[in-house]
């Protein structure tokens, strides 16, 4: 008798395990998962993209960086903005902020000061997210199965990699600029 009291506490603990470890995003069932992860991940990237961008508004020493980080801000609220219109009309969660793995990436350059800063800055966030974030949007462009989040890449696709070579200019000139090493 014990043994099948416990039955139903087990299951309701394996139910409750389940939920609470899962995603806590609504996924729609209907979006290919390509697409999903796309609009997760372009998310999250965008998200990035303004939290850094404000933190070196802040904390970078040079005006060109500070206009580029301003650039980054301006632009990914704006692409973020549409990519949230475009995952309601998908009945799609998608992330609110960025990941914990680009949280932790901008809290080390956080910690940084001088020079040191706007060299790290262009290379995490202007250089290194640029070239992770292209691959997945030439990707979903290529893939996506839904006609609106195929055009949605594709037509910010040319800015990212714009952003890219912006970034890699401006490191270069920065890096070749008083106080490198």
């Amino acid at each position: 008798m014990k043994h099948q009291a416990r039955r139903p506490l087990t299951a309701l603990a394996f139910t409750l395990l389940l939920s609470s470890g899962g995603a806590t995003l609504a996924q729609n069932p209907t979006l290919a998962p390509v697409d999903r992860t796309f609009m997760e991940q372009a998310a999250e990237n965008g998200h990035a993209g303004v939290s850094a961008g404000r933190l070196a508004l802040t904390k970078a020493r040079d005006p060109k960086v500070r206009a580029f980080a301003q650039r980054m801000v301006d632009d990914h609220t704006r692409v973020g903005e549409e990519l949230r219109t475009l995952a309601a009309a998908k009945q799609h969660d998608i992330p609110t902020e960025p990941s914990t793995r680009q949280k932790g990436q901008e809290m080390v350059i956080a910690v940084l000061s001088d020079e040191t800063f706007d060299r790290r800055y262009l290379h995490q966030m202007g250089v290194e997210a640029h070239k992770a974030a292209i691959p997945l949007y030439e990707k979903t462009e290529r893939e996506s199965r839904d006609p609106e989040v195929k055009a949605f890449a594709s037509r910010h696709l040319p800015a990212l990699r714009g952003h890219l070579q912006a970034a890699q200019a401006l490191k270069a000139e920065v890096d070749a600029g008083p106080g490198a090493r």
